[in-house]
């Protein structure tokens, strides 16, 4: 997949020649652990970074430590909790908790592991806020248009409305760590899991005494944790929707998500389509469009990230800036912006154009 940041100057890149992301701030997003009566940690005084393959990209973690050694250990920790959370969550391992959830769709409720049922919990709500423009009961969707693909053949209006009927997030039950699908509901949680992950690593972060991180999913879903060692916030560079630069962003305890419409794309019949799908239409969006999305949590801005590629620019920025923390831009091919009143003061933003 096409990286949708480039680092900002004066980060080092981190191991295996990975890109590393800068930064900047704004006050806003991931709540505070509370603070105790306690001897002072020690003052920060090594930035240590890595980037391993982990869901299908590249999961880069750059933290603020006491000593190496201690930086070292801790990203072997969080690495370790994102290999515990793809096991849960990912759809391409027939042995994950999602995949054992989906082959018993049309069961009784059945306990899941915690975070799988708060995950699908909150992904509801996500479903809620934006009018069902994000929805992980989509798989019969996804499936549908993979299978097309590797057909090369369009499918038929008939194949669409049957897979069609099959999504709605009420075919989610959730009570408590009891979860149960309808019959024929498939979850499909590649729109929100890195996200996710990225906000459990920045707790485990923060609860090591982390003074300052930038953990990224590919470029694409970023959490940051306070500020790097010489700067007042982690800047980045964010992308357009034609692989140009739309400007200049800056993070400080919050979360980003970047998602475009053809970031991933397969040619059926001559025609691109792109590897999001509307869950109300059936259809796979269209056309060079990006939308980054800022909000309090890593999960929210992927849903919300989703949601705005698939609502468009007028009703899709409407109901984000109604929504408490959640800030947008929305940029088309030709590089034109859009963005919710509060953007470019939460993000720092300086268009390049």
């Amino acid at each position: 997949m096409r990286r949708l940041f480039a680092a900002a100057a004066r980060l080092r890149p981190p191991r295996a020649a990975l890109v590393a992301l800068a930064a900047l701030g704004l006050a806003a997003a991931l709540p505070r652990a509370p603070v105790l009566a306690a001897a002072p940690a020690p003052a920060p005084r090594a930035t240590v970074s890595d980037g391993r393959y982990a869901m299908g990209t590249v999961l880069e973690l750059t933290l603020r430590a006491p000593d190496p050694a201690a930086g070292r250990a801790l990203l072997e920790r969080l690495y370790a909790r994102s290999d515990a959370l793809e096991r849960l969550f990912s759809n391409h391992d027939r042995a994950s908790a999602i995949s054992a959830l989906n082959a018993r769709a049309g069961q009784p409720p059945a306990r899941q592991p915690h975070e799988l049922a708060r995950l699908l919990r909150d992904s509801k709500r996500f479903g809620e806020r934006t009018g069902g423009a994000f929805d992980v009961t989509v798989g019969p969707l996804v499936a549908l248009w993979r299978d097309a693909a590797a057909r090369g053949r369009w499918p038929s209006s008939a194949e669409l409305a049957a897979a069609r009927s099959r999504v709605g997030s009420a075919g989610i039950e959730v009570a408590g760590d009891a979860v149960a699908l309808a019959a024929g509901t498939s979850v499909e949680l590649g729109g929100v899991a890195k996200g996710y992950a990225l906000d459990r690593l920045a707790e485990d972060a923060r609860a090591a005494g982390v003074a300052g991180a930038l953990l990224s999913f590919g470029q694409s879903s970023v959490v940051a944790l306070g500020v790097p060692a010489d700067a007042d916030a982690w800047r980045l560079l964010l992308r357009d929707a034609d692989a140009g630069f739309a400007g200049a962003i800056a993070l400080r305890d919050q979360a980003l998500s970047v998602s475009a419409t053809l970031g991933q794309w397969s040619e059926i019949e001559g025609r691109r389509v792109g590897h999001l799908v509307d869950p109300r239409s059936g259809e796979p969006l269209g056309g060079a469009r990006l939308a980054a999305v800022l909000a309090p949590s890593g999960a929210e801005a992927e849903a919300w990230s989703k949601a705005l590629l698939v609502l468009g620019a007028e009703r899709g920025l409407e109901l984000a800036s109604a929504e408490p923390g959640i800030e947008a831009l929305l940029v088309d091919a030709a590089g034109a912006t859009r963005a919710t009143p509060g953007f470019a003061k939460a993000a720092r933003f300086e268009p390049l154009r």
